[in-house]
């Protein structure tokens, strides 16, 4: 395929699909959902790995055609695209490979205050008392917030595992490749943030439109358990609610955003800048509007832009 690749990762509940929705509707682009691309890769490596039958056989060169093979076979069928975003929040932790194979990617990471990634997922959890959805595996993790949370944010579970693979890649070697957004900023200033994001790929501007979103993964949802986890509503707006997590829970996972204090790394971040209450004081569990007048994109390339 003769189509630029390039990746969305990041945290779950923080933008992605959203983000997709937005960018598929230039022409010239195709992006979506979460893929298993960057899966059928890991399978493929660790069957070729050390150890394995067949890894002495197949050389490096050999894998990296292979691996560009799946990227080919699984995006056939939008081959009259000349841009195509692959999602998958596992790419957080695979930079080296994905840039081995397409040397021109850019990695674009959502993210969001991981007190509210934790609220969003508990809030779908709430929504249907009468599905335990596969997010957890026994009464035990399911038993309370506490120890819902708790599970999420295991190394190895659906928060806690894009958080650290995307600490990983934000002080990496790689991380000038990387474009943190943030969820808040995205959705009160879609214009904005895409123009920057386009500038980052170096793409031509394209006009969207913020009225008329249609994205939805029905099918997806219900398997997990989460009914309308993905859909995107019509408008892009950024809807302010109380938090259902009790304070001491919010709090805690509130301090957890490490691309706020990116002074050590390449990476570029789109994001409003944290208020001196952003460690779960009342207002920011209330779901208070963020400021929008000292918004930044920063890092050590490209300099410093306020575009709030």
């Amino acid at each position: 395929m003769l189509a630029q690749f390039h990746f969305i990762c990041g945290l779950p509940r923080s933008g992605s699909t959203l983000l997709s929705a937005l960018l598929r509707q230039n022409p010239r682009f195709h992006a979506g959902m979460s893929s298993p691309v960057g899966n059928l890769l890991n399978g493929m490596l660790g069957q070729l790995g050390a150890g394995s039958e067949f890894g002495p056989l197949v050389t490096t060169e050999q894998r990296r055609r292979l691996g560009r093979g799946l990227f080919d076979a699984y995006y056939a069928d939008h081959a009259d695209k000349a841009v195509i975003f692959d999602t998958n929040r596992g790419w957080s932790g695979q930079m080296a490979a994905a840039l081995d194979m397409f040397p021109r990617a850019k990695f674009i990471a959502c993210v969001r205050n991981v007190a509210w990634v934790m609220d969003s997922i508990e809030q779908r959890y709430r929504a249907d008392p009468y599905e335990i959805t596969k997010l957890f595996t026994n009464d035990a993790e399911r038993n309370d917030v506490y120890s819902r949370v708790e599970a999420l944010a295991q190394r190895n579970r659906m928060v806690g595992g894009p958080w650290a693979a995307l600490k990983q890649a934000f002080y990496s070697n790689e991380a000038e490749n990387l474009l943190v957004v943030d969820y808040d900023l995205l959705a009160q200033a879609p214009d904005k943030v895409l123009k920057l994001i386009y500038d980052f790929i170096g793409e031509p501007w394209f006009e969207h439109d913020y009225q008329g979103l249609n994205y939805d993964e029905p099918a997806f949802d219900r398997n997990l358990g989460l009914p309308n986890l993905h859909k995107v509503r019509e408008k892009v707006a950024l809807q302010h609610r109380r938090s259902v997590l009790p304070p001491d829970l919010f709090a805690q996972y509130s301090q957890l955003s490490f691309w706020q204090h990116g002074a050590d790394s390449a990476a570029r971040v789109i994001a409003v800048k944290p208020p001196p209450d952003q460690h779960g004081n009342a207002n920011v569990a209330a779901g208070m509007p963020l400021p929008s007048s000292n918004t930044d994109l920063h890092g050590t390339k490209p300099p410093r832009n306020t575009i709030g």
